[in-house]
């Protein structure tokens, strides 16, 4: 009796500890990926604001700019642009590369699927950097600047991914449906995405509201919007009618449902004012960033998590009271 008391007093010391140690580690990724999080989506922004301000070639050269780091003789808002995109995509490039040695060096402490995760992430980075020196060596190919993008994208809804499997250890597979309807109005807006890239660097829209000619790019454009909000709506009404799935997830999906207006408004005033005013633009590009966002969250969170912290360490007491 003795000893198995002590035991059970020594497995007690020891999961609190070890469960203090590894959510150390946890929160620092944790905190981690929220920065990346912030600075992918600036610079899914900035990118774009380069893009409509026609500031992509702004530096002639990669990947400094006038051959310096600052180029203070030749600093303008279009220098400034480009210039600023090169220095947040170095810092999320440097965040990546930071996430994954430290997850090599504590890769005992973390779950086994981490260090491969970011060895993936770095591999995105060195794609995305590779493809932002040809979009400028190919003076902005429509391709080039569609595929910077799209990997942006992928590396945003990869680092969100990676936050929610930290932070929910559990996976509801009763809930995999609503996964799935999530899914397709993420996969719409990517498509989306695409297509809007192709729209402005091909300046198939100013061809077609100015002279009604290349109105296909357009016409594809403004359709898709049609089962992206189908689709948003109709995951608001499941919501909605199950309660409690609308109560324990309402911060997002009232967020969703905004963007969506939103989205739908910043689109009408870009065609309206013939995409010459850049806030229009720009505000429908960070939109579509934060719907990609928000349907990525929705997808790999729990939803109905609930905190239970305390719950291994309240099974080992129940088990030492016994």
């Amino acid at each position: 009796m003795n000893l198995n008391y002590h035991a059970k007093i020594r497995a007690l010391i020891n999961l609190f500890t070890n469960k203090i140690y590894h959510s150390k580690y946890k929160s620092v990724f944790l905190k981690l990926g929220n920065h990346c999080v912030l600075a992918l989506i600036v610079l899914i922004v900035v990118g774009g604001a380069t893009r409509v301000m026609e500031a992509g070639l702004a530096c002639p050269d990669w990947p400094l700019c006038y051959g310096k780091f600052l180029p203070l003789n030749h600093m303008n808002l279009r220098v400034f642009l480009e210039w600023f995109h090169r220095l947040d995509a170095f810092l999320v490039g440097l965040l990546i590369t930071s996430k994954f040695i430290l997850s090599m060096i504590w890769r005992k402490n973390l779950p086994y699927w981490l260090p491969k995760t970011y060895s993936l992430l770095v591999c995105l980075v060195i794609v995305q950097g590779s493809i932002g020196a040809l979009t400028v060596i190919n003076l902005l190919n429509s391709y080039s600047v569609t595929a910077h993008l799209l990997t942006a994208f992928l590396l945003l809804i990869t680092t969100i991914t990676i936050n929610q499997n930290l932070e929910n250890c559990e996976f509801n597979k009763s809930l995999i449906w609503w996964k799935i309807l999530l899914f397709l109005p993420l996969s719409l807006s990517l498509v989306q995405s695409f297509i809007g890239v192709r729209l402005s660097s091909t300046w198939s829209a100013h061809l077609c509201l100015s002279f009604n000619k290349q109105c296909l790019i357009l016409d594809t454009h403004k359709l898709f919007s049609i089962p992206i909000s189908i689709s948003i709506l109709s995951i608001l009404a499941i919501s909605i009618y199950k309660q409690d799935l609308f109560l324990k997830n309402w911060k997002y999906l009232c967020s969703l449902f905004f963007l969506l207006i939103s989205q739908i408004v910043l689109g009408i005033l870009s065609l309206q004012t013939n995409l010459s005013e850049p806030f229009f633009v720009i505000a429908h590009q960070l939109n579509a960033s934060l719907l990609i966002a928000i349907l990525t969250t929705l997808i790999f969170r729990n939803p109905y998590l609930t905190k239970k912290t305390n719950q291994p360490f309240n099974s080992v007491i129940a088990g030492f009271n016994s």
